[in-house]
């Protein structure tokens, strides 16, 4: 019998979004061979706002859905914190 063993990556990185450093927490979903993470952070109103960044064309994107402009804003460092991270892994 063979096992195979997958590393799970999570990590947490404070952002500054909308003029406030915002601590996003990315999690790598393992069942997607090209590389998603999902992503949560807490807004103004204390609500937790979900999104999904996926890795297209060699960069990390966030796919479109209904979210704050602040979120969209930082999709550049998103994938900067992205790459950093899955060097030290």
């Amino acid at each position: 019998m063979q096992f195979k063993f997958t590393k799970n990556i999570q990590f947490t990185r404070l952002i500054k979004a909308n003029g406030r450093l915002k601590e996003f927490n990315f999690r790598k979903l393992n069942d997607h061979k090209e590389g998603m993470f999902t992503v949560d952070v807490v807004d103004e109103r204390d609500s937790r706002v979900f999104f999904n960044i996926q890795k297209v064309d060699n960069s990390w994107k966030v796919i479109k859905q209904p979210l704050p402009q602040w979120v969209l804003d930082n999709e550049e460092i998103f994938h900067e914190v992205i790459e950093e991270e899955l060097k030290l892994t």
